[in-house]
C-alpha cells in the first residue's frame, strides 16, 4: 500500500490547489450527474487558495479529436470564467486523462517544492481519478475534495445504466487511503 502523509487539515503555504477540466464543454454538457453545487466549492476553494497566495493549478483538456467540443479553439474548450486562471497561476494543458502523462505537471511541482496536493474538478471516475492515482505513485501527498468533484451517468461494461453518485463513490473508494485522502470541503475552508 502507497503511505500517505499526514496532511493538516488547512493548507500550508506548498498545498498546491489543482483544478481538472473545468471548462466551458464540461458546464454546457447534458445527462444526470452528482454534487450540483460543486462548482461553487471549488470557486470558494479557489478564493481561499488566492487569498492565502497559495500555488493553484488549472488543468485544461485539449482534446485530439476533431469535432470534440474540447478541440483548441473551440468554445468548450475555455475555462469557465468563475474558474479561470488569472495571468499567475499555472495552465496544464492535457491529451488524455491523466493530467501527468506528457505535461510537466511533475517537474513544475518538484522545481517549487511542492509536495501536497488538493484536486477538485469533472469527472472524478476519469480524469481526476487518473490524475490522483498517478500522483499518489510519483509520492505527492494527495487530497481528493469529494464535494469539489462530480462525474456524469454511463452505462457499465454490459452497457447497464449505472448513476453518477455511485460511480463517483466507488471512484473516491478506489483513491482513498491508497493513492490519496478524500475530504469535504468544509476540511481545508
Amino acid at each position: 500500500m502507497h503511505r500517505i502523509n499526514a496532511m493538516k487539515n488547512t493548507p500550508n503555504d506548498m498545498t498546491a490547489l489543482i483544478l481538472i477540466d473545468m471548462q466551458q464543454g464540461m458546464a454546457a454538457a447534458t445527462g444526470p450527474r452528482n454534487n450540483p453545487g460543486a462548482e461553487a466549492r471549488m470557486a470558494a476553494l479557489l478564493t481561499a487558495w488566492r487569498e492565502r497566495g497559495l500555488p493553484v493549478v488549472h488543468v485544461r483538456h485539449l482534446s485530439r479529436t476533431p469535432g470534440s467540443p474540447f478541440w483548441p479553439g473551440q468554445a468548450g474548450a475555455e475555462f469557465q470564467p468563475r474558474l479561470a486562471p488569472l495571468p499567475a497561476e499555472h495552465v496544464v494543458d492535457k491529451h488524455v486523462t491523466d493530467a501527468f502523462a506528457h505535461s510537466g505537471l511533475e517537474r513544475w511541482l518538484h522545481q517549487r517544492g511542492i509536495q501536497q496536493l488538493v484536486f477538485v474538478g469533472v469527472s472524478t471516475n476519469m480524469s481526476v481519478e487518473a490524475t490522483v492515482r498517478s500522483a499518489g505513485c510519483l509520492g505527492f501527498d494527495c487530497r481528493v475534495v469529494a464535494d469539489a468533484c462530480y462525474c456524469y451517468d454511463r452505462p457499465d461494461l454490459d452497457g447497464r445504466p449505472r448513476n453518477a453518485e455511485d460511480l463517483h463513490r466507488v471512484a473516491l473508494a478506489n483513491l482513498q487511503g491508497e493513492y490519496g485522502q478524500v475530504c469535504e470541503s468544509t476540511e481545508l475552508l
